[in-house]
């Protein structure tokens, strides 16, 4: 039931301070006090007031677009997302102002974040997995960056990401390398450790639960150093990178899920003008990603209608944005990791950049 069927009832109370937040008896109390009218359809907002507490709260209170000034946006901006179009496309399309779409985008990738961890609490431990680093850049070329990806290659089901940032490497002209040591002197330099770092933030998490599992990797010479950080039994097994990355291939889920990001995301085309200014932002559009590839998109395009999460007994269906976005999901009543906590306040850095702004909003969650 959402939150415009009529005889709607509040789930919990909103404010986190109130013993009927988390854990809602039979003993909460709370009454109607009016409405208030808007723009937007349904036009008329029901209020109500905590009787625990006192907050008053509405039925707005516990949708995904609550405090939203244009609420038809979200659920078209979530396709666009994951079908290559770049912000300043998206605003163009609707006529509206590209900060717009940035927040807009931020919120949804917030919102996913709480899906995503939420979903992952219900799936329990995974037997096997693959990982990998999937490369590319924020600002400019020298300021590379690894999104780490864990994947279940049972079901194709995108476990979990985090992201390292690199030192540019390659090949290089002399003005190039000149370039990069004036922007080191005046940055810093990259952690040479961040890789094995940000692999093993991603395996405490795509482990949680296991006794006992499988991972598949390439012979990157970090990983085998993350995983000496992990309490439970572990089989590694190593495929060469550059083996032939088809079907047959043992890293062929991962592999694939590189491909769909290259494919649905504007960024991470070859040749764009659309790359990531903002790491921050990468990894947001990254959960709008997982969360399309896990519950929307079928497993095989021609083949039943089954998605990732269903292979993983996490839904029952094909989900629509509808679904995804049907409720609120408060921050305060789910358990994110300490990698993506950091996500949803915004608290990944771009060092090019002087102004990186945290996500401080009381409302917009």
């Amino acid at each position: 039931m959402t939150t415009n069927t009529p005889g709607w009832q509040p789930p919990h109370c909103p404010n986190p301070q109130c013993q009927f937040h988390q854990q809602v008896s039979d003993a909460w109390r709370y009454k109607r006090k009016g409405y208030f009218t808007r723009r937007y359809s349904p036009k008329r907002i029901q209020r109500f007031t905590c009787l625990e507490c006192g907050r008053n709260f509405s039925t707005q209170t516990f949708s995904t677009t609550y405090w939203q000034k244009r609420p038809d946006l979200m659920a078209r901006l979530f396709m666009e997302i994951v079908g290559s179009m770049c912000n300043r496309q998206m605003a163009r399309a609707k006529d509206i102002a590209p900060r717009t779409v940035q927040h807009q985008v931020s919120r949804l990738g917030r919102h996913c974040l709480l899906f995503h961890a939420r979903q992952l609490h219900q799936i329990g431990p995974t037997p096997e997995i693959v990982v990998d680093g999937f490369e590319t850049f924020e600002w400019s070329q020298y300021f590379p960056f690894h999104h780490n990806l864990a994947v279940d290659p049972a079901t194709g089901y995108f476990l979990y990401h985090t992201e390292s940032p690199l030192r540019r490497k390659g090949r290089m002209t002399e003005h190039q390398k000149l370039r990069r040591a004036e922007l080191e002197a005046l940055l810093g330099r990259p952690d040479p450790q961040a890789i094995r770092k940000g692999m093993a933030e991603l395996l405490d998490v795509a482990t949680q639960g296991a006794e006992k599992i499988v991972i598949r990797s390439d012979d990157h010479p970090a990983y085998p150093r993350a995983m000496k950080l992990l309490t439970c039994e572990i089989e590694h097994r190593v495929t060469p990178g550059k083996k032939h990355r088809d079907q047959h291939n043992s890293l062929w889920e991962v592999n694939l899920l590189d491909l769909l990001i290259r494919h649905s995301t504007a960024a991470h085309k070859r040749e764009t003008i659309a790359w990531a200014k903002r790491r921050q932002a990468s990894a947001e559009k990254l959960a709008v990603l997982q969360v399309w590839r896990n519950n929307i998109k079928r497993r095989w395009e021609n083949g039943e209608a089954v998605t990732p999460a269903m292979l993983r007994g996490a839904v029952n269906q094909v989900l629509t944005v509808q679904d995804i976005l049907r409720e609120r999901i408060f921050r305060t009543r789910t358990e994110l990791p300490e990698c993506w906590n950091r996500y949803y306040e915004r608290g990944v850095v771009t060092a090019a950049l002087p102004v990186n702004l945290r996500h401080e909003l009381k409302y917009a969650f």
